[in-house]
């Protein structure tokens, strides 16, 4: 799709759209109204300095928005509108020994215990062992640091999103 294709699109099948990049409403409804975008790189600025704008409470529904790393049960169940992209991003995941699946499903139920969201990390490229040593780092955050973390990383995965959309 050309930015020209997204900037045509009925409201609501464009705020769908950016919806499936991002679950916060309210980067959703703020970015939706700055279109027409002039290019590709004026969305992503926009879309990045949206994101900078919103606050704690919408970065956790972005957060909810993802399904544990790993979780391919869940990320089938419950994100069936992501369900292909999610499975993408963390393809790294396929083919990983049941141990490793195992210690990141641990790891991500510690990491939601300790800090109340679920573990949030650009996956794209990664490996399930790379995904687990990340999360084990960051267990060692405190949470004002995992919540900026993890802000940066949602970040990465919008950015990336946008990116396929209009690819």
């Amino acid at each position: 799709m050309t930015i020209e294709e997204f900037n045509a699109l009925p409201p609501d099948e464009m705020r769908n759209k950016l919806y499936t990049c991002c679950s916060s409403v309210t980067w959703v409804e703020h970015l939706a109204t700055l279109s027409p975008f002039n290019s590709m790189d004026h969305l992503f600025n926009m879309a990045e300095r949206c994101w900078h704008r919103c606050r704690e409470g919408d970065w956790m529904d972005a957060f909810r928005g993802h399904p544990r790393l790993g979780d391919m049960e869940s990320l089938e169940e419950k994100f069936q509108n992501t369900a292909d992209i999610a499975a993408e991003e963390q393809s790294g995941t396929t083919g990983a020994s049941p141990e490793v699946l195992k210690d990141l499903a641990i790891a991500n139920e510690e990491y939601e215990k300790e800090f109340g969201f679920i573990f949030i990390l650009f996956a794209t490229n990664k490996t399930a062992d790379t995904m687990l040593s990340a999360i084990q780092i960051r267990l060692n955050n405190d949470l004002e640091t995992e919540k900026i973390m993890a802000m940066v990383e949602q970040n990465k995965i919008t950015r990336s999103r946008l990116e396929k959309i209009l690819s």
